[in-house]
C-alpha cells in the first residue's frame, strides 16, 4: 500500500468523523420558510433533538422533543443512523491508524497491517453510507412537505446541518474507498514466490549432480 494514500485516506476519514460530530448537534437541520410570507416576526428551526424559535429582537427559545415515541419515524431513524455513523467513524479512525505502515502498533507484519487498514476503510464506508442515508431521508421529507400544496403545517427549507452531513458522507466514502482499493492492490503486488530452505538445497544438489555427470561423460 502506498503510504501517501494511507495518509490521505486517514485525513479524509478523520475530517468526516469530525464533521459528523458537528452536524449532529447543529440546530439548523431545517429552517422555516418565508416563501409567500409578507411579515416575518419569528424564525423556527429544528434538528434531531429540539425545536427552536427566534424573534425579531434576537431572543432564542429552544425546546427539546418531549417524547421519543411521539416523533416521526424518519427522525428516529435519522438519530440511529447518525449515532451509528459516529461509532463506525471511531472504529475506522482507530483501525486505520493501527494499520498504517508508519505505525508500530502491529509490528512489522505488513499483511496484517493491510488487513486492519482495509477494515478501517470498510468502517469509513459504513460511516459515509449511514450519514448520507440519514441526511438525505431528512431532506426528502422537508422537500416533500414544502412542495405539497395541501400540507397545512409550517413549511421548512433545508438548513446548514444537512449540508455539513452531506459533505461528511462524501469525504468518508472517498476515504473508505481509497483504503479498501489500495489495500487490495498492495496485497497483489507483494504476492511473489519465496523459495524455502529445502527448495534451495534440493536445487543446488541437483545442479552439483548434473555437473559431476557431465564431467565423467566428457573424460571417458
Amino acid at each position: 500500500m502506498d503510504p501517501v494514500i494511507e495518509v490521505v485516506a486517514l485525513f479524509l476519514g478523520f475530517v468526516s468523523w469530525i464533521m459528523v460530530g458537528i452536524a449532529i448537534p447543529n440546530r439548523y437541520w431545517k429552517v422555516s420558510s418565508i416563501d409567500g410570507t409578507v411579515i416575518t416576526t419569528s424564525t423556527i428551526y429544528e434538528n434531531l433533538w429540539m425545536s427552536c424559535a427566534t424573534d425579531s429582537t434576537g431572543v432564542h427559545n429552544c425546546r427539546e422533543f418531549p417524547s421519543l415515541l411521539a416523533l416521526s419515524g424518519y427522525i428516529q431513524a435519522s438519530r440511529a443512523l447518525m449515532i451509528a455513523a459516529v461509532v463506525c467513524g471511531t472504529f475506522g479512525v482507530v483501525a486505520t491508524f493501527i494499520g498504517m505502515q508508519c505505525s508500530k502498533a502491529a509490528g512489522d507484519n505488513y499483511v496484517l497491517k493491510g488487513r486492519i487498514a482495509g477494515t478501517g476503510g470498510a468502517f469509513f464506508l459504513l460511516q459515509g453510507l449511514c450519514t448520507m442515508i440519514s441526511v438525505s431521508w431528512y431532506a426528502a421529507n422537508i422537500t416533500q412537505e414544502f412542495f405539497n400544496p395541501l400540507y397545512p403545517g409550517q413549511k421548512y427549507e433545508i438548513g446548514e446541518g444537512l449540508y455539513i452531513g452531506w459533505a461528511s458522507g462524501v469525504l468518508a466514502i472517498c476515504g473508505g474507498v481509497c483504503l479498501m482499493f489500495s489495500c487490495k492492490l498492495g496485497t497483489k503486488e507483494k504476492s511473489y514466490y519465496q523459495p524455502t530452505r529445502e527448495t534451495v538445497y534440493s536445487a543446488s544438489a541437483s545442479k552439483r549432480d548434473a555437473q559431476s555427470t557431465y564431467g565423467r561423460n566428457a573424460y571417458v
